[in-house]
């Protein structure tokens, strides 16, 4: 009786273990994809406003139309204010385009630079998927949310590592912050209000930010709609810069 109340004790502890943490189990790098594909469908389009806060309060908004299609393609076109209207950007892996209208080709602009200024930089705005372009070293469990510690796989990722808690109950991340390679801090990101967008996308609508580099300052980044596109891949090329706004 002792030896099957002993074996029914290790099936329990068993079973705990196997059914409690099934995420721990997983290699880092697939929980990472994980994330990331609650994050966004494969294909899809949203309206993204833009607010850059200065330290005196005052503020300039931009207003966005984007399309992604797959890990590593994206298209942002202003739509508002009326300076930028019809200015597009894009991104193909590493390399990131603006086309500005009667400008005779598009400009080549670096992920670090920003197209709104503000502490949101070209890589924010045009973010590829987490697992493009960061390994996982380490998982942490902190009792509501795993930590992960992330490494750049090259060096022009926009920065060399990130802190990045996630959510355990939604594996969506939170909070993150973002370090050169010097180990300094350049800046927070936080992601908030979570939000079902329907055909089963249940993401944050509000990423914020700011950064001890720009004191004062902050940048919001509203989502307004979020929703799945099949999209050609001609939709990412030079050529099509000038003819986003037919997506619409």
């Amino acid at each position: 009786m002792h030896c099957k109340k002993v074996f029914i004790a290790i099936v329990y502890v068993v079973f705990a273990l196997v059914y409690t943490t099934p995420l721990l189990a997983l290699d880092g790098n697939e929980m990472l994809r994980r994330v990331d594909k609650n994050m966004q469908p494969e294909a899809y389009e949203m309206y993204r406003k833009l607010i850059n806060i200065e330290p005196d309060g005052s503020k300039k908004e931009f207003v966005l139309y984007t399309v992604k299609k797959g890990q590593d393609k994206m298209v942002a076109l202003f739509l508002s204010p009326a300076s930028e209207k019809g200015r597009s950007t894009l991104r193909l892996g590493d390399n990131m385009w603006l086309y500005i209208p009667n400008v005779g080709k598009p400009l080549r602009i670096t992920s670090l630079q920003s197209v709104v200024g503000g502490v949101f930089n070209n890589s924010d705005i045009l973010r590829l998927d987490y697992s493009v372009e960061y390994n996982v070293e380490q998982v942490s469990d902190r009792g509501d949310i795993y930590l992960f510690d992330l490494k750049a796989k090259t060096s022009s990722v926009a920065y060399d590592r990130l802190k990045m808690q996630v959510d355990k109950e939604t594996l969506l991340p939170t909070t993150i912050e973002c370090y050169a390679i010097s180990g300094m801090l350049i800046k927070t990101l936080r992601y908030t209000k979570i939000k079902d967008f329907g055909n089963g996308i249940v993401r944050p609508s509000m990423l914020e930010t700011d950064s001890p580099l720009y004191k004062g300052y902050r940048s919001v980044m509203i989502f307004a709609k979020v929703n799945k596109k099949e999209l050609a891949d001609e939709v990412f090329s030079l050529n099509y810069l000038s003819k986003v706004d037919e997506l619409r």
